[in-house]
């Protein structure tokens, strides 16, 4: 994982060792910040690509209104921070993380009501998220005993750091058990997503998600809606138990990290039936072959304006 050796903080490109926080930042102690995760790509005419890179940095701002925090920069500013990043580090393929926190303020829970806040963006070079294993040949997931908390205890629409903490537990539970991901249950019982990733089930050629009521609206599943829709394959948006994974025929999970991973396996119950059981199936593997050619700006039905070039 090679990070680059440049960031934007505050509006101005430095080394990562001239870009230094106080240990007195708010959001160190308290977990009031938000986050992104972008990913850009070599292009197949040459050079590099952001993914969806505005419809990302408009779902930060979202996250950073539901926490009351103001950006100081506009919409533009950062798009066009993230872009310079990219080349300021020499990355045409990357992963790109901006992150906006209450900076150094008053120490108690309350930062008050103008509180400092940065605002700055990363790279470094990501393969398959849960390893090219898990990419190619399926995940193991399992259920965790860490549920996915209430709606009005956790903001689920934001993509806020302090919840990651949630994800933490969960992830770390599972890889100690020997699975490669966790899956999380809502406080009634129903699926919401993963760790980091949101979840799809398919069955008898029907595709199923789980539905927004308390998790957050990525980014890579928006784009796998739009391409199932436009392939004219049936997708419904709902909620539903971890008895139907079990019975699912194929599984996969989406997000910017993790891109299109198959599932194999959940609960130690491999999924699939006849010659895919435990495997990707069909429709999962055509999606991660035309996904890989979207966000290289080969796949032509989609709307030219996802990637930003760097």
């Amino acid at each position: 994982m090679a990070r680059g050796s440049q960031v934007w903080y505050n509006g101005k490109i430095l080394p990562v060792e001239s870009a230094k926080i106080s240990l007195f930042t708010h959001s160190l102690h308290y977990g009031v910040g938000a986050f992104e995760g972008i990913r850009a790509y070599k292009q197949s005419g040459g050079g590099g690509g952001i993914f969806r890179l505005t419809e990302h940095m408009e779902r930060l701002f979202e996250s950073c209104k539901i926490l009351g925090v103001t950006i100081p920069f506009t919409l533009d500013q950062i798009c066009q921070a993230a872009v310079d990043t990219c080349k300021a580090n020499g990355f045409e393929e990357c992963y790109i993380r901006p992150i906006v926190f209450t900076a150094d303020g008053p120490l108690g829970v309350n930062p008050g009501n103008n509180p400092p806040i940065d605002v700055a963006i990363l790279n470094w070079e990501w393969g398959s998220y849960l390893g090219d294993k898990g990419a190619n040949e399926g995940a193991r997931l399992a259920i965790s005993s860490f549920i996915r908390p209430h709606v009005n205890s956790s903001m689920t629409k934001g993509k806020i750091t302090g919840q990651y903490v949630n994800g933490v537990l969960a992830k770390r539970e599972a890889i100690s058990a020997g699975f490669d991901e966790a899956l999380m249950l809502d406080p009634e019982g129903f699926l919401t997503e993963g760790t980091g990733e949101n979840l799809f089930v398919i069955r008898d050629g029907k595709v199923k998600t789980t539905s927004l009521t308390s998790i957050l609206n990525g980014i890579t599943r928006q784009t796998v809606i739009e391409y199932f829709l436009k392939k004219k394959i049936p997708i419904v948006e709902s909620r539903f138990t971890r008895d139907e994974l079990y019975c699912a025929d194929e599984i996969f999970l989406t997000g910017t990290a993790a891109e299109i991973t198959p599932v194999k396996e959940v609960d130690r119950r491999p999924i699939g039936r006849g010659a895919h059981i435990g495997r990707p199936g069909p429709i999962t593997a055509q999606l991660q072959k035309d996904y890989a050619a979207l966000v290289r700006g080969d796949l032509g039905e989609f709307p030219k304006g996802w990637i930003t070039r760097i």
